[in-house]
Order: C-alpha cells, then sequence, then structure tokens
C-alpha cells in the first residue's frame, strides 16, 4: 500500500483525479429478505492501477439497503396484518348459573371450564350426583397434565373433589388411573390419593409402594387406606407402625388390623384406651384379643358417641367374654 506521507503533491492530484475518474466497483450478492428488512452482503474490491501498486482490498461490513431501511427498529413482534383465530367466541353477558343448567349442559361445560367457573361446575355435578360427569371431569384433570408441581391446579382439585362426591366405581378408576398416570403431581396429588381412599380406588403394587414411602405424611396417610394385603405391601405397612408421624402409625395399623394382621394390635390397643374412634374400633374387632374386648366394653359403656360402634365390635368378636359383655351393656338403662 502506497503511504501517501511520501508521494509527491502533483502525485497525490493525480491519485484522487484518478479515484473520481474510476469510480468504487461493488460486487453485490443477492437480497436476503429478513422479516422486509432488505440487506445487501457487499464487498468492496478497490484498485488503484497508479504505478502498478494495490491500494488495498477491503471488505466492507454488511449494510442495510438506504433507499428500503426504515429511520426505527423494526417491530419483530408485532402481530399487525397476522389474522388471529378465535378458538372461543368471547363472552358478551355473564355465564349461566350452574344450577339453572340441565344435566347435558353442565357436563358439556365441564371440560373447558376456565379457573373462575371449574370448583362450581364440579360441585354441582358432584351434588346432583351425575355418574355421566365422570369423564367429563376426567377431561378437565387431564388438560392441567404436566402442571402442578410447586402448587395444586385449582381445576384438577375441582374435577377431584367433584369426582369423590359422585362416587361410584367409574369415579374410582378414573382417579386411579390418574395416580397411575401421573396426572396430578405436587400438592394436588393429596386431593389425588385422598379422593382414592374414600372411593377404595385399586391401585398397582407399584404405585402403592412409591406412595406408602412418600415424603409427605398425608400421602402416606391415605396410601395406608388403599393398600391391599400383599406381601410387600405389608411390610412396609408394618414398618409405618414405628413412623414418625403418629397419624401415618395410625393408619397403617388400621390397615394391617382391616387385613387381620397381629402385628397391629399393640397399636390398636393403646389407640382404644388413649385415642378410640370408630376405624379404630372397625379395625381392631378381627384381631381383638382379651385386652380389646374390655376396652371396648368401657367404650361402649363410657362414650356415647361411640358405643354402638363398640357394642357391634363386640358382637362380632369370637372371643367368650365379648358376646357377655355386649349382652350386659345392652340390658343397661340408656341415659
Amino acid at each position: 500500500m502506497i503511504d501517501r506521507a511520501i508521494v509527491p503533491i502533483s502525485d497525490r492530484e493525480l491519485l484522487e483525479d484518478h479515484r473520481l475518474a474510476h469510480p468504487v466497483q461493488v460486487n453485490q450478492a443477492p437480497e436476503v429478505d429478513y422479516g422486509g428488512l432488505s440487506l445487501r452482503r457487499t464487498w468492496r474490491f478497490k484498485k488503484n492501477m497508479y504505478q502498478g501498486h494495490d491500494v488495498g482490498n477491503e471488505p466492507v461490513p454488511m449494510t442495510s439497503s438506504p433507499s428500503r431501511v426504515p429511520d426505527q427498529q423494526l417491530d419483530l413482534f408485532s402481530d399487525a396484518g397476522v389474522a388471529v383465530e378465535q378458538l372461543l367466541p368471547p363472552r358478551t353477558g355473564p355465564p349461566p348459573s350452574a344450577t339453572d343448567m340441565d344435566d347435558a349442559a353442565l357436563i358439556a361445560a365441564i371440560p373447558g371450564a376456565n379457573l373462575a367457573d371449574s370448583s362450581v361446575l364440579a360441585a354441582e355435578a358432584g351434588r346432583r350426583g351425575l355418574a355421566a360427569a365422570v369423564p367429563a371431569l376426567a377431561a378437565l384433570c387431564r388438560r392441567f397434565a404436566g402442571f402442578g408441581i410447586v402448587r395444586a391446579v385449582p381445576e384438577q382439585v375441582a374435577a377431584l373433589e367433584g369426582l369423590a362426591t359422585i362416587g361410584g366405581r367409574d369415579a374410582a378408576d378414573a382417579v386411579a388411573q390418574m395416580i397411575e398416570r401421573a396426572v396430578v403431581q405436587g400438592p394436588a396429588l393429596n386431593v389425588a390419593v385422598s379422593a382414592a381412599a374414600r372411593l377404595r380406588s385399586t391401585l398397582s403394587a407399584d404405585v402403592l409402594r412409591s406412595l406408602l414411602r412418600h415424603a409427605e405424611p398425608g400421602i402416606r396417610v391415605d396410601a395406608c387406606r388403599c393398600a391391599r394385603p400383599l406381601p410387600e405391601l405389608i411390610a412396609l405397612l408394618v414398618d409405618l407402625l414405628d413412623d414418625l408421624d403418629r397419624t401415618v402409625a395410625k393408619s397403617a395399623a388400621c390397615a394391617l388390623g382391616q387385613m387381620g394382621r397381629i402385628e397391629a394390635r399393640p397399636t390398636l390397643t393403646g389407640l382404644l384406651r388413649h385415642e378410640p374412634s370408630e376405624d379404630v374400633i372397625d379395625s381392631v374387632s378381627s384381631i381383638a384379643d382379651e385386652e380389646c374386648v374390655v376396652l371396648l366394653g368401657r367404650i361402649a359403656r363410657s362414650t356415647a358417641g361411640l358405643a354402638d360402634a363398640a357394642l357391634d365390635a363386640l358382637e362380632s368378636i369370637d372371643h367368650p367374654r365379648a358376646g357377655a359383655i355386649a349382652a350386659a351393656i345392652r340390658q343397661l338403662p340408656r341415659s
């Protein structure tokens, strides 16, 4: 490259005249359209034949065509000129009351219900006991599969509570499928397992094993209520008798008592003495020993709310003293 500092004045003037007489040639690449912005790739090759020297080949950076580029930055996120499909017609008035809908309209509205309407529609379906609404409630729950890891999805909670209220085998199977397929997760899993326990849903051994080991005590409690008398599940239930959460230990003892497992007797005996309830009374009747019979007699005489349950349990126990205690209590005057 020629150093201008050492070129004579007359020669520099000649160089400028040469540039004016021979404009720079530009090799143009094809135009590329980026969302309406026309750009050219240009490479400028400047040649000067002055004294046979090469003045230089300098690539010029990509520049936008000045005649087509707006002064302001393009809005690449604008939807101007783009027709947006209306998936649902806009609501022009207040929604009809769920109580005013007939069964068919109520069922049809459930799967696509929004946050505001889902709980009302699901509760109304439960109040009516609409078994035909079970598929719609299940569809509403599946709509939010994969969500709710941190916070429960209200639509899923409403659907699960509606299924639990409706009841029946179809509802039990729907809840079981949602648990098995992990449609519900996070906090909503508590609601799902509770609904499964209320509906006596049949869950697979693998799922039950996972639920019995769950970190959330509430899930372990309801999983005990869903457990079946399988060897691997019985072993887990026996371990849960020593759970640090007393409600879990109580639920495990009741489940084992319902299965006729004597491993639960010490826990159930303590519960009869200190925390009697209908569940405990019903669970201990199949494995009751003499101590349990005496405790049931005391409950029947002194605890009005549990007297009938204790007497029924005494009459069902195959123990010599049980029948005699029940007969003696029934002859006592009612206060």
